[in-house]
């Protein structure tokens, strides 16, 4: 119960950071356009990295440490950049958005490494503050650019 109320309190402090704007016209963050098929692939990866989320924070919940650590990096980490065709969609992206995913992808790679020794020492606190700086990446993507 402890542990699920932290995990708990981490998602809402995330999900509170996540800008909500009223309108386009209000909507503060850069605009990004991109190609239909490539802003396609990138929804996709994103909802795929939300639903990524989700099962490694249910995995830390269960207590099932290698099992977040694997997703996390297979699935967002650095093993992860191939399947996401980064680097041919790069060259269409700002700098700022290209640097907030690089920097996501090294942080899931430093998470599922906390996981894997989260397995061992149980330290679900350690866990989950490497789980939220990875986050901290999506979040100042998303409060920065938007896509069209």
């Amino acid at each position: 119960m402890k542990n699920t109320a932290i995990l708990a309190l981490a998602l809402s402090g995330i999900l509170l950071t996540i800008p909500f704007a009223q309108s386009a016209e209000e909507d503060g963050r850069q605009l990004v356009t991109l190609p239909e098929n490539m802003k396609t692939h990138t929804l996709a990866n994103m909802r795929d990295h939300l639903h990524t989320l989700e099962e490694i924070q249910s995995a830390l919940a269960k207590g099932n440490y290698d099992a977040a650590a694997d997703m996390a990096e297979q699935r967002l980490g650095m093993n992860s950049l191939e399947s996401h065709q980064g680097k041919h969609m790069a060259p269409f992206r700002p700098d700022g958005m290209n640097q907030l995913g690089w920097d996501m992808h090294k942080a899931a790679s430093r998470f599922a490494l906390v996981a894997q020794e989260s397995a061992v020492d149980r330290d679900l606190p350690r866990a989950l503050g490497a789980l939220s700086e990875m986050t901290q990446q999506c979040v100042a993507c998303h409060a920065a650019y938007r896509l069209k």
